[in-house]
């Protein structure tokens, strides 16, 4: 799994917890699925996502969009 990858399953998990998480136990979760799709976004225009420098840390090979 390349550092791309890593980061859209990442989100995706984030996203689909926080969601359950706002149905069974609070509304206020969906402020963590706004973040998520905020940082999403910005990444999309800078390149820059704080999770990828996480993943390298573990050691994850790089991919095309985050470097």
């Amino acid at each position: 799994m390349n550092l791309d990858r890593a980061i859209f399953a990442f989100a995706g998990v984030m996203i689909l917890g926080s969601l359950l998480l706002a149905h069974y136990v609070s509304p206020m979760w969906l402020w963590l699925t706004a973040f998520v799709g905020a940082n999403l976004l910005q990444s999309s225009i800078t390149g820059f996502c704080p999770a990828a420098i996480v993943f390298r840390r573990f050691g994850v090979r790089s991919g095309c969009a985050f470097r």
